[in-house]
């Protein structure tokens, strides 16, 4: 009779802490760290995406939850951008082209989120960074999967710099 309790207690804690483990979702995200961003693109050019995110941002944590976790958006990411998640306000120093980035006491945020989003801090900010390292190109807010799309597809598709986005735009046919 103990050995049967014991079963069943041990049977009861696998199944109730198995309920507060979160389901591993097959269209997870990959994130790379920027450090590993630049190195691959030295090798191979393709856009970066920075997810810029703070850890108290509620709406960064709805995009992680419902945008990322699209099994076509995280898989497109992966094959045609090197994705970064960054934290705006990371105290660590930065190193980003020339320049060191370090955290501004007066903004609350590191200084290279700042140079991100021209002074606009917004979170979340979605951040691409073309193939011909021109200037970054900010979208501020939280982007649902149909949202991003046309937008990750005309810089995967290298479209940026050859047509206009708003004519891209107009004849684009979704898909996810």
């Amino acid at each position: 009779m103990r050995r049967f309790k014991l079963a069943l207690l041990f049977l009861a804690v696998c199944l109730i802490s198995t309920a507060f483990v979160p389901a591993r979702k097959t269209g997870s995200m990959k994130w790379m760290s920027l450090e590993e961003a630049k190195a691959a693109f030295a090798k191979e050019k393709k856009p970066i995406l920075i997810d810029l995110y703070t850890d108290w941002c509620g709406w960064c944590k709805v995009m992680d939850k419902k945008t990322y976790t699209n099994a076509a958006l995280a898989e497109y990411l992966q094959k045609n951008f090197y994705p970064v998640k960054l934290n705006a306000e990371t105290r660590d120093a930065i190193q980003w082209g020339n320049k060191t980035y370090h955290f501004n006491a007066g903004y609350k945020t590191n200084e290279f989120a700042v140079f991100l989003t021209y002074g606009q801090l917004s979170f979340p900010t979605t951040v691409i960074i073309p193939t011909d390292s021109t200037g970054p190109l900010p979208l501020a807010g939280y982007l649902e999967p149909r949202d991003l799309e046309p937008v990750l597809r005309y810089f995967g598709e290298g479209r940026y710099g050859k047509q206009r986005f708003d004519d891209f735009k107009n004849s684009f046919k979704p898909s996810w």
